[in-house]
């Protein structure tokens, strides 16, 4: 039994759902979503929510009962809300700066790296050693986040690289003499 899937999905005011074809469309004052929804498990949208139960008594329509529950609550906060994730620079000369859709990072290379950033993900740098990337879509904005962390991992003997906002890295003490 998934705890989580026995809840209803809340749809506030101002949120339509609606399911068409095997998809699931969720609009709002940020945009449009939509998921593939999973044969597995039956969705009813109501007046109360949206309802996520498994459409029958197999192993795999268990497992995914909760997932799919938190993929549909995921649609309905990103139209509300949107999500953002914060990165952190740490290191000397290590600088990032958003103009437009391109973030210009200076890591420590012989060269720029820049960035292309997706249409419907806004990325901001208040300060030279901050990046906030925000948007509707939950997996986008942890993937443009994961691809930046990727240039410069957090290294544990000074802690120097892109960090989640967060984030503990853990820190060895080196060599001794």
């Amino acid at each position: 039994m998934s705890r989580i899937g026995k809840k209803a999905v809340p749809v506030p005011a101002g949120v339509t759902a609606t399911i068409d074809g095997g998809v699931m469309s969720v609009k709002g004052p940020k945009g449009l979503l939509s998921l593939k929804l999973s044969d597995d498990i039956s969705y009813d949208v109501s007046g109360e929510g949206i309802a996520v139960t498994p459409a029958n008594d197999t192993r795999r329509a268990r497992a995914f009962w909760g997932m799919q529950r938190t993929l549909v609550q995921n649609l309905v906060t990103g139209v509300t809300e949107g999500f953002t994730k914060k990165l952190l620079i740490t290191g000397v000369g290590y600088r990032a700066n958003a103009t437009g859709k391109k973030l210009k990072l200076q890591l420590g290379y012989s060269h720029d790296v820049d960035i292309d950033v997706p249409e419907d993900l806004e990325v901001k740098t208040p300060d030279n050693t901050t990046i906030e990337i925000s948007g509707a879509d939950k997996q986008k904005v942890g993937q443009l986040a994961a691809e930046i962390r990727r240039w410069r991992k957090p290294e544990p003997y000074k802690g120097k690289g892109i960090k989640y906002a967060g984030e503990f890295i853990f820190r060895k003490e080196g060599k001794k003499k």
